[in-house]
């Protein structure tokens, strides 16, 4: 095992970090003003679930879509914290619809559980966003057995979506499609997808393993599209990428990334209420009804790692994701 193989994907990531950052700069000082606020219409009371609702992207993605009138499910794993986002939004927007429910990623049986409780309300549900995530995480397993990047960020998301699906069907009409909004990022453009070790047992590097779960984002989001549009079900899928935000992400960074970021966070990081934005319009805005398999950054479609529009790949990391969570793989 080299030294250059330990260090070419943290070197890799903190490459197209940087190509990010440069670019918000350059937006921003192009285009004074930015992010503009965009105006979307009132959503009548649609149900949303938010994981990872209670801070950074999540919370202010929640706390947008209660004042669009959307009645906001928060799955989240700490109930004090949960409990407490949910009284703050109230107070801050009036009438807000927003409740909690304990969700942990890191467990298939939370999972499960979370589902049954919300399927218990006999609620429908129009808007997923898999928002939650750890980044650079030292070595360690989730209580299943899985890496804890591809664990919770991907494993996680993918169970749940999984499992909902079906409410997500049957809530989508043809003039309202559902939504499904999955937040990966730049990183997954230099990531290396290993089937064979998913759980990055053979060589770990967080920053490998951190790309790894956001490019297995992408692939998933795209075959379910795919499935999806075949059996002519009313339900899209996108991708949704924030930029380099401001949030707690970065506390598994290197002492000198945490000192840069302290220094010019302010100037060079998106805040967290600008990166909820690609994910609010992601779900609710009228330009994207109907249309699914979209990679999306600063409210614009661009294009994804060549790798993600692989759709052997697609289907065979899907069918893999189905034996490991133990759910039926029913597509053809």
């Amino acid at each position: 095992m080299s030294l250059l193989s330990l260090a070419l994907p943290a070197i890799r990531v903190y490459w197209i970090g940087f190509r990010v950052v440069l670019h918000q700069l350059l937006r921003r000082l192009l285009r004074p003003g930015w992010p503009l606020k965009p105006v979307f219409p009132l959503q009548n009371g649609n149900v949303a679930i938010v994981t990872g609702g209670t801070r950074g992207i999540g919370y202010h993605t929640v706390k947008y879509l209660a004042r669009l009138g959307m009645h906001v499910i928060i799955a989240g794993n700490k109930e004090k914290e949960g409990q407490e986002t949910v009284m703050k939004i109230k107070e801050e927007a009036l009438n807000a619809k927003v409740e909690f429910l304990y969700c942990d990623l890191a467990s298939m049986k939370s999972i499960h559980q979370f589902v049954q409780a919300f399927k218990a309300k006999n609620y429908s549900l129009h808007v997923l966003i898999n928002n939650a995530a750890v980044m650079l995480v030292p070595e360690r397993k989730t209580e299943d057995g899985f890496e804890e990047h591809f664990g919770i960020n991907y494993m996680g998301h993918f169970l749940l979506t999984n499992l909902l699906l079906e409410t997500l069907k049957q809530s989508g009409t043809h003039s309202h499609n559902a939504r499904i909004v999955t937040l990966s990022s730049a990183t997954h453009y230099v990531a290396e997808l290993r089937l064979n070790d998913l759980q990055s047992s053979c060589l770990y590097s967080p920053h490998g393993a951190y790309a790894q779960s956001k490019l297995a984002l992408v692939l998933s989001a795209y075959r379910l599209q795919h499935l999806l549009t075949a059996e002519g079900s009313h339900v899209t899928v996108n991708v949704v990428d924030p930029g380099v935000v401001n949030t707690d992400l970065y506390q598994n960074v290197c002492w000198a990334a945490k000192m840069v970021k302290w220094m010019t966070g302010w100037l060079l990081l998106k805040s967290p209420e600008e990166g909820a934005s690609t994910s609010i319009y992601a779900a609710v805005s009228p330009e994207l009804e109907g249309i699914g398999a979209c990679y999306l950054c600063n409210e614009q479609r661009t294009k994804s790692a060549d790798v993600s529009y692989d759709e052997e790949l697609q289907k065979r990391l899907w069918t893999e994701s189905c034996r490991l969570v133990g759910i039926p793989d029913t597509a053809p």
